[in-house]
């Protein structure tokens, strides 16, 4: 498990690509066979993927965690990108499609992941944020997700917005998680840039052709930085930086949110006029 450390405004400011690359991308995550994980100390979410593909993967005990195992002190939301998969939680098995979600609560103690078909793998995006209390596992569909439906294809961004674990749907101490799909033609996301001190966030792209990538901003609304991502990679977004993007096609990401609330609507809009 990698570990990431908190950075500053104005250390951020000052970094070159590499240096912002080795602190804010998320890279490799999914990898065939194996499970691979990212800690920030941004409210203490672990970032992961799992991608089973002919044998059974079980969510480990990382020793950094000082724990009994893995969900002892944490809850975990899981969204699948890949073939059907299988999360099995304490003996209870939830197939999943792609774009379906499970949550698994505080005190779950054996998690295990597979594949239907190794020729068509799963692969299972992870966020696991601290919990004070337990709540119950839950699977949920796209249908039961509500979509909304926003943006315009006049401005580039037109997509459907898939809220899973929130206030009004499924229920958590702090994570908050979904994810969003541009219609063909559609490539901007997030607009307007905005930021929630109260929330960090983690940014993940899939469905990017490989020909293609998304230019995805962070850093202050006056002091911008960017990184140029590819499929299966993402971003980390610090409570005070800013961050949206842009695609050279369409493509969809997933979001996922921990801190102070669990209010999806909580943001500080920065208005696109106002960067630099």
């Amino acid at each position: 498990m990698q570990i990431r450390f908190q950075n500053s405004p104005k250390e951020t400011s000052q970094m070159n690509t590499q240096e912002l690359r080795d602190n804010f991308l998320l890279d490799g995550l999914m990898q065939a066979g194996t499970i691979q994980l990212t800690y920030s100390h941004y409210d203490r979410m672990i970032i992961g993927g799992v991608v089973p593909t002919e044998s059974t993967i079980a969510l480990p005990n990382e020793g950094e965690l000082k724990a009994n195992f893995f969900l002892e002190r944490r809850e975990l939301g899981i969204i699948n990108i890949g073939g059907k998969g299988t999360v099995t939680a304490d003996g209870v098995a939830y197939e999943i499609e792609k774009l379906e979600c499970v949550y698994l609560g505080k005190g779950t103690k054996e998690v295990s992941f597979s594949s239907a078909a190794a020729s068509e793998p799963a692969h299972f995006y992870l966020n696991s944020v601290p919990a004070h209390q337990s709540y119950p596992n839950r699977k949920m569909t796209k249908v039961e997700a509500a979509p909304v439906h926003l943006g315009d294809i006049t401005t580039s961004n037109k997509r459907t917005i898939y809220k899973y674990i929130h206030n009004d749907g499924i229920q958590s101490c702090q994570l908050v998680m979904g994810l969003t799909t541009l219609e063909e033609g559609s490539v901007w996301n997030s607009v307007p840039p905005h930021t929630h001190t109260r929330r960090m966030e983690a940014y993940f792209y899939f469905d990017v052709k490989p020909e293609h990538r998304v230019m995805h901003f962070l850093g202050e609304p006056q002091e911008t930085r960017h990184l140029i991502l590819g499929n299966n990679e993402g971003a980390l977004a610090a409570p005070w930086s800013m961050h949206f993007g842009v695609g050279t096609s369409s493509y969809g990401f997933i979001w996922g949110m921990a801190g102070e609330n669990k209010e999806f609507s909580d943001m500080d809009p920065q208005p696109l006029i106002s960067l630099k």
